[in-house]
């Protein structure tokens, strides 16, 4: 006979089926937030609406509530809003209805002396992540190494190397009133990433990491970090979280030309909606590309993951850290990263998502790309990306910072775009539903051309004296884009042009040469080719100076590392 604790193990694994997710969706897309406007007033409405749903059965209908009232409890305690109650344990007023928060603070804190990474640094963060959990099953904790077994390396990312394991016990999951006690999920697999950026870490990367570690076990749609842990034989920390399906460049890679734009458009609204989560937070990626973009199949959404977390904690000075294709221009010119560099990350990425493609892939040579990004080059739209969409991505990677949406503008233009005609696919998910196998994300693709660059990592970068960067005209654009350019810089370009003074001067002059739509294709044809030679020209000469007698020892630095060893409110979408 089964025990009950290994009963209860089975019964929190248990993954609702699409019918109590679709009828949970439908409560909430019927809901009318101008009728319904407090949280207890939606939830009342939502529950009323699934109990008389007539497609689930008594039991789908227990499930889809219980999902229900775990959001309900989670809007409330982020929110600070909705019916309190008095816990009949600790007497302390409540929001929760499934448990009490201040009693699993409470427990979390009395177990305190039980436990310790031997880093007092370390143990801080940790306990003051515990003293801010809002659920049961959003507990960042001290995981011992021995409690994770068959642990393998997969790859090598950033700073991170990264490994698959089984966590014996599993997370916290659920709070037993009666035993008031905490209970675990049972084994389950995990993401372990190796910090090798923690033995040299400042104050203000472990500021950072509380920060992110706290974003990251509050809202949906940023990937679950569940603890830290410590390689026995190296000492090594390591960061221990949700195990996911696969990140957006090889689901890409694998399903875009199955992919319907209502599809695509949803992959963009799930990026965009936790983008808004982590900026309301007044915190910034810092690093969005594709391989940060994570799915989990089992619920059909995308998540964020490394919020700055595994980047390094203590990089040279005028040194930005990121992958390039993704970095906005401002951030190459020295310029700290801030809300709209996010914004521009977010362009780089509808691109990819529209294309199937990482942006500027055939671009091996970073300073040739540098050089063609700070002169107004962005990727070419694709063929039969909708109009509005385009638009949206065009103003996300604006050279200008103050020109680019926020992400609540952001927000809401990618909303109303999903909600738009152009989009409704009617045999969307037949088309594109496909098997995904375990650790997809983490296996190499054959299926890209030979010249296209998959390798591209998370890395410092160090750019000196380099130009302020612009915009150009759409003719321009087609220009380059139609154009068999060589993009290696000749060695001895060097020797050539004019001073960076002049340089300089000659930027200046056609700083404001920026996209207008209504533009004449008469105006475009005659300037393209002259204010492309012209401005190229004297951005080759004077980025090749800067550049040309540092190249040869960057890439060396570079080759070593690689060789090192292995607005509605604020209601949540997560509901486990």
């Amino acid at each position: 006979m089964a025990s009950a604790s290994n009963v209860r193990s089975q019964q929190t694994k248990k993954i609702p089926n699409e019918k109590v997710f679709a009828a949970f969706n439908r409560a909430y897309t019927l809901t009318d937030y101008n009728i319904y406007d407090t949280l207890d007033k939606r939830y009342e409405f939502r529950k009323i609406t699934i109990n008389e749903d007539l497609s689930l059965n008594s039991d789908e209908q227990i499930d889809a509530i219980r999902m229900l009232s775990k959001r309900y409890d989670y809007d409330k305690i982020i929110n600070n809003e909705g019916k309190t109650r008095i816990c009949e344990n600790c007497q302390k007023e409540c929001l929760a209805t499934l448990y009490c928060e201040h009693c699993i603070r409470s427990y979390l804190k009395a177990k305190f002396s039980e436990w310790t990474s031997g880093n007092n640094d370390i143990d801080d963060l940790i306990k003051q992540c515990q003293l801010k959990t809002i659920g049961p099953n959003k507990i960042i904790e001290w995981i011992p190494y021995n409690n994770l077994g068959d642990v393998k390396y997969l790859t090598k990312g950033g700073f991170s190397e990264i490994y698959s394991a089984v966590w014996k016990d599993g997370h916290y999951n659920e709070w037993n009133s009666e035993n008031q006690r905490l209970e675990r999920h049972g084994s389950e697999k995990v993401i372990v990433k190796r910090l090798e950026n923690v033995k040299n870490a400042n104050r203000n990367w472990f500021e950072e990491a509380k920060s992110h570690l706290t974003i990251s076990n509050k809202w949906a749609g940023i990937i679950q970090s569940y603890g830290l842990t410590q390689e026995e034989k190296t000492k090594d920390y390591m960061l221990v979280m949700c195990h996911m399906t696969i990140d957006l460049r090889n689901y890409l890679k694998q399903n875009h030309n199955i992919l319907t734009w209502k599809k695509k458009i949803k992959i963009i609204v799930d990026i965009i909606d936790a983008l808004l989560r982590i900026h309301k937070e007044n915190a910034i990626h810092r690093d969005l590309h594709s391989g940060n973009i994570l799915y989990l199949e089992d619920y059909d959404c995308w998540y964020i993951s490394d919020l700055g977390f595994c980047g390094p904690p203590d990089k040279p000075i005028k040194s930005i850290y990121g992958n390039l294709p993704y970095i906005a221009p401002e951030v190459i010119v020295g310029k700290e990263y801030d809300y709209p560099s996010d914004i521009y990350s977010i362009g780089m990425l509808m691109w990819e998502i529209s294309s199937g493609q990482p942006p500027f892939a055939d671009f091996e040579n970073d300073y040739d790309l540098v050089l063609r990004i700070l002169d107004g080059k962005r990727p070419k739209a694709i063929s039969g990306t909708p109009s509005k969409y385009k638009e949206i991505m065009i103003q996300c990677w604006d050279a200008d910072p103050l020109k680019r949406p926020n992400v609540i503008t952001l927000h809401k233009m990618i909303m109303d775009l999903s909600k738009s005609n152009i989009l409704n696919d009617s045999n969307d998910d037949k088309k594109s539903k496909k098997y995904l196998s375990p650790f997809s994300f983490l296996q190499s693709s054959s299926k890209f051309s030979s010249k296209t660059n998959t390798s591209r990592l998370s890395k410092i970068h160090q750019f000196e004296n380099i130009l302020v960067s612009k915009n150009i005209t759409e003719g321009e654009q087609e220009d380059f884009h139609s154009k068999p350019y060589d993009f290696n810089i000749a060695s001895n370009i060097i020797q050539y042009g004019s001073t960076l003074k002049d340089s300089i001067a000659k930027s200046s002059a056609s700083k404001d040469n920026i996209v207008r739509s209504n533009t004449s294709k008469s105006n475009t044809s005659k300037s393209s080719t002259s204010s492309q030679n012209s401005s190229t020209s004297s951005f080759t000469k004077v980025f090749s100076k800067a550049f040309g007698k540092k190249k040869q020892s960057a890439d060396n630095n570079n080759s070593k590392k690689q060789q090192k060893q292995p607005e509605r409110n604020n209601e949540t979408d997560d509901i486990y």
